[in-house]
């Protein structure tokens, strides 16, 4: 019978017992070396694997241990240069076994927000600059990271904004970790975030999560400010670019802008002249063409 080596590539994002069925069988069944002891290898162990610990493990000692299977129980990174050791070795005598992979358990969508998590965290604790932040000195940066993603989407620069998101994130993660120093009756922090978001989406789409019938988009918007409202009187943003807060006003008023011959007055009526136009994006792109 022909040797083998499984490379079983564990998430370390996931719970350690969280392993498909296929994995489960394989570890029950032949015998598991690992680097180092973990909540992996206590998880195997309750259920009846037997388990050796290799602190410093060669592709000799793989070898050795292959009588006929044995499997690998890959480190954080994967143990990558271990399997390319493996891989050259057994490309140079490929009689002496065979090499294999499986995923034991992988990464949802979104796992990796739980690293942002952490080293956000680390950053607030040990970087001296972050320590001093208050949720009004970070508060520029909010809005000069949102300016510079929304440049980036005008200018169909996907990979900028990739980049945009990233620093958007950060603040978001950012007043999150502070907001969990703050008295307890005021304090929250980013499972709150998410926990409102999920709650205020599933409420403000009914024709996902609820089967109401739509016709059209324009149904869905319209479906939308009405539940808002319904949740109470909206706050006006006075804080918000004077051409975004003007396309917001005279959505939301909708009423026409009384006589005015001041500049302000002439912006405000081009503005309710053209509802629903992106006043801001509309002017920037024109800025745009006058710079050259």
């Amino acid at each position: 019978m022909t040797a083998r080596i499984i490379l079983l590539v564990t998430s370390p994002r996931l719970p350690a017992g969280l392993l498909t069925a296929q994995a489960w069988d394989l570890v029950r069944a032949h015998p598991v070396l690992a680097a180092a002891d973990s909540d992996l290898t206590t998880a195997l162990r309750a259920s009846g694997a037997s388990i050796e610990i290799e602190p410093e493990p060669t592709a000799e000692t793989l070898l050795g241990k292959a009588n006929p299977v044995v499997v690998w129980l890959a480190g954080p990174g994967g143990d990558e240069h271990l399997a390319r050791e493996l891989g050259l070795r057994l490309a140079r005598e490929p009689g002496l076994a065979e090499l294999e992979l499986m995923y034991g358990s992988w990464d949802p969508p979104g796992a990796r927000l739980l690293d942002a998590v952490a080293v956000t965290d680390r950053l607030r604790v040990e970087d001296p600059w972050k320590r001093e932040q208050t949720h009004k000195t970070l508060a520029r940066y909010l809005l000069e990271e949102a300016y510079e993603a929304y440049d980036s989407i005008l200018a169909d620069d996907h990979e900028a904004l990739r980049g945009e998101m990233g620093d958007v994130l950060l603040q978001v993660l950012l007043h999150s970790r502070l907001a969990e120093e703050l008295p307890p009756d005021e304090r929250w922090n980013i499972d709150d975030v998410a926990g409102d978001f999920v709650a205020k989406m599933i409420r403000r789409n009914p024709h996902v999560f609820s089967g109401v019938p739509v016709k059209d988009a324009a149904e869905v918007v319209e479906n939308w400010e009405r539940i808002k409202r319904e949740e109470g009187p909206g706050q006006i943003t006075w804080s918000l670019p004077a051409l975004v807060l003007a396309t917001k006003l005279v959505s939301k008023l909708r009423k026409e802008p009384s006589p005015d011959d001041s500049l302000g007055g002439r912006i405000l009526r081009l503005v309710a002249q053209e509802p629903g136009v992106d006043a801001e994006a509309s002017l920037r792109e024109a800025l745009r063409r006058y710079a050259g």
